[in-house]
């Protein structure tokens, strides 16, 4: 059986979560450094949910049905 340090597999963690947040952030118009908040202990994930779902995105279409 394999044995990786424990560091290790935060840092893949890690990594599998920031690069598809960096490609998110990137693709709607944020900078895409923001997606490190996902490493702050117990609220960057919160964080991060609360300004995708409550910000205007930059890239968005405007609406034009009315």
């Amino acid at each position: 059986m394999l044995m990786v340090p424990e560091i290790l597999q935060v840092v893949i963690v890690g990594l599998m979560i920031l690069v598809p947040l960096c490609l998110i952030y990137k693709k709607i118009g944020f900078n895409p450094l923001w997606a490190g908040l996902v490493f702050v202990p117990g609220v960057g994930l919160l964080i991060i949910f609360l300004q995708l779902a409550l910000l205007p995105w930059p890239n968005a279409k405007p609406n034009l049905e009315r």
